[in-house]
């Protein structure tokens, strides 16, 4: 290659470089949050990806679920991609009615959490899966820690979710066992689900374990808005979250400053599309295949151009 080629190919590298940066409206770095679970932290990277083939800057911030919202208000924090109907709802309104984030529409997810038991606790609790049965078999579930409750797994302190608040509302003989941490939860999940042992626990979906598990989700007094804000309204008048939990869309939420600093990146973030099915064998591949994060997004890039090119023309 001559001198001359060779300066040439750096000129037209230099060129596509510059327009690439210029067609970007900030180069200052779009913070994206993650959590800890892994299929938020895979939605996270795929439209992180996908902004950085825009050309943006972008930067991936370690945040509490529902404490994020603070930073999202004042701008410290740019973009929450997941936020789940059944957790977030209360915390991303009194976000978006400040003024300060706005709600980018849903991911395309669907989201269910809720108590949830494997088949073979039937055998042994065979009102089940309605919750009363769960009083009538409390003993069954106890651990000796627990004993003679019986014991309820639920998620992360930082979920939310109200499960403490639910038991007491509905006076059930069960005590509340936060797991650590999302592993934590599911290898209390499978190690139990090997021995055939007692156990119920807060599942989610989309999530691999409700394919890859034989089991059924609790059936709670159905969820409404009055029941977790009203206490006179539902099974105890004296208390709220005396109700199942709700279900509904994955949501994207942003600081209203995205669209004003990078209109392209707001774009795209609203444009952000993939189904529950997509979503469960993405996190199946890291939690149970052993694959890393960034290689299984990687390679949904590589398979999926088409569709999310389309989000950031």
């Amino acid at each position: 290659m001559t001198k001359l080629t060779i300066l040439s190919a750096a000129l037209l590298t230099a060129v596509s470089a510059t327009t690439a940066l210029a067609e970007v409206e900030s180069l200052d770095p779009i913070k994206l949050t993650t959590h800890d679970w892994t299929g938020q932290i895979i939605t996270t990277t795929i439209m992180g990806e996908v902004l950085k083939k825009a050309g943006y800057n972008v930067e991936y911030v370690q945040a509490d679920y529902i404490a994020q919202f603070a930073g999202l208000k004042t701008g410290d924090l740019h973009v929450a991609m997941e936020i789940w109907e059944t957790t977030g709802r209360e915390a991303m309104d009194d976000a978006t009615n400040s003024g300060n984030v706005v709600n980018m529409g849903s991911t395309g997810m669907d989201a269910v959490e809720e108590w949830w038991y494997p088949a073979y606790m039937e055998k042994v609790c065979p009102g089940l899966p309605d919750w009363k049965a769960l009083n009538d078999c409390a003993a069954e579930f106890a651990t000796p820690e627990t004993a003679p409750m019986g014991r309820y797994l639920g998620g992360p302190v930082t979920w939310g979710g109200f499960d403490d608040e639910r038991v007491e509302a509905l006076e059930m003989d069960f005590e509340v066992v936060h797991a650590g941490t999302d592993a934590a939860l599911f290898a209390e999940l499978e190690s139990a689900y090997q021995r055939e042992a007692p156990i119920v626990l807060w599942i989610y979906s989309p999530h691999w374990a409700t394919a890859k598990y034989d089991g059924k989700f609790v059936q709670f007094p159905p969820y409404s808005a009055e029941c977790y804000s009203d206490p006179s309204v539902g099974m105890n008048p004296d208390a709220a979250y005396d109700c199942g939990k709700p279900t509904g869309p994955i949501w994207k939420v942003a600081w209203t400053g995205v669209a004003d600093k990078w209109p392209g990146a707001a774009d795209a973030i609203k444009a952000f599309d993939i189904d529950n099915d997509a979503m469960g064998t993405l996190v199946g591949r890291v939690d149970l295949d052993g694959e890393s994060i960034d290689a299984v997004v990687a390679d949904w890039m590589a398979n999926n151009e088409a569709n999310w090119s389309s989000w950031i023309k």
